[in-house]
């Protein structure tokens, strides 16, 4: 009896040290995971399941990304990379993203408007670049209107005034405008501003004598747009009735102003008399084609009032394409550029864009003000 008393106490003293020394599962707090690679235990297991499940540990580690994080190249581009400020129309594009405004126009010279983003291929010195951004929208302009103020322009300045101030009633209203009067020199006489009379007003200024210093002008209604433009899309209308001939800046010159980084679209209305009209003809095409603009050349005076209207029409119905360089633009250059647009319905397509710009050039923003006229309105 002894020895199995022994051999009770035993057994007895072995379970109770088992007792104290175990340690109870109990379930995971909701919502923690067990470390990965480790099993969870039976006793867990065996708990009722929350309404709510936590996440598994891939899902934690790994979380699936909202829809509208996808990759630029993988965005619906119905809004740009380059996004806008509340009612501000402020592109906000990387340092490295080229933007493109383009008209397209099909084999009758008629606008298209209907395209979406595959439409579209653009090329980098002749090397596919991929599109980040897309837009087709009336988006406010930055707009300097430039016209010869010279003595040959006397008779001419009533009308050409209407049909400037029709282009911006035709225009998105908010728009912001300036106007420049040039004959040998040059005047800021409004700065931008949507006041209609501020603009008539500063478009009265008839001062018509002197030569047509017209590169000089561009150029310097240019360097005013970088500067000062608070709207990211620039365009300059000009109007002159003759060849320039006092202009310090040559053709050349004034032309790789233009195509800096983020240069204006420029649009040509040409009054040229027969004597003069092959030079000063070819100067307007070419400083139109090279920013992406048109230059017209009216047969009469009575023909202005509706090609500002055209203007104003084109202005508000392009493309806005983004890219991003192949090449970077610190690398520096000129860079050629094309923009093709296929659709199917449609024969020839033409896209209509700045043929090309100076990577990493801003100069004209650190240009001297346009010098204004003595009691010109601010």
């Amino acid at each position: 009896m002894h020895l199995r008393s022994s051999q009770v106490f035993l057994v007895a003293l072995c379970l109770i040290f088992l007792a104290t020394t175990a340690t109870p599962q109990s379930p995971s707090p909701a919502g923690e995971a067990f470390p990965s690679g480790i099993a969870q235990p039976a006793a867990a297991k065996q708990q009722p399941a929350p309404p709510d499940p936590p996440k598994s540990d891939q899902e934690k580690q790994n979380p699936p990304k909202p829809e509208t994080a996808a990759p630029p190249a993988q965005q619906d581009q119905s809004a740009p990379n380059a996004q806008e400020d509340q009612g501000g129309f402020r592109f906000h594009t990387s340092v490295e993203e080229v933007v493109l405004h383009a008209t397209v126009v099909d084999d009758k010279q008629r606008m298209v408007t209907n395209l979406d983003k595959p439409a579209f291929s653009v090329f980098e010195d002749g090397k596919p670049q991929n599109i980040v951004s897309f837009r087709h929208e009336d988006i406010p302009v930055a707009l300097g209107i430039v016209i010869d103020n010279s003595g040959s322009m006397r008779e001419k300045r009533d009308k050409v005034n209407k049909a400037a101030i029709n282009l911006v009633k035709a225009s998105n209203p908010q728009d912001e405008v300036f106007i420049v009067n040039f004959n040998d020199e040059y005047y800021l006489d409004q700065d931008f501003t949507a006041d209609i009379g501020k603009m008539k007003e500063a478009l009265e200024k008839v001062d018509t004598r002197g030569g047509t210093a017209l590169y000089d002008a561009v150029v310097a209604s240019a360097g005013h747009l970088k500067k000062n433009a608070k709207l990211e899309k620039r365009v300059l209308l000009v109007v002159t009735d003759g060849e320039d001939n006092e202009s310090q800046e040559t053709l050349e010159q004034a032309i790789r102003r233009l195509q800096e980084e983020n240069g204006p679209t420029v649009y040509a209305i040409g009054l040229l008399g027969e004597e003069k009209a092959r030079r000063a003809r070819k100067a307007l095409q070419f400083i139109a084609e090279k920013t992406g603009g048109i230059a017209f050349f009216p047969k009469s005076l009575d023909e202005v009032d509706s090609i500002t209207r055209n203007v104003a029409h084109d202005i508000r119905n392009q493309y806005t394409l983004g890219y991003k360089p192949t090449n970077p633009k610190s690398s520096g250059g000129y860079r050629t550029i094309r923009v093709d647009a296929k659709s199917k319905g449609y024969g020839k397509l033409t896209v209509r864009t700045k043929s090309g710009y100076y990577a990493g050039q801003d100069r004209a923003a650190t240009d001297a003000d346009l010098p204004k006229k003595a009691g010109a309105p601010k």
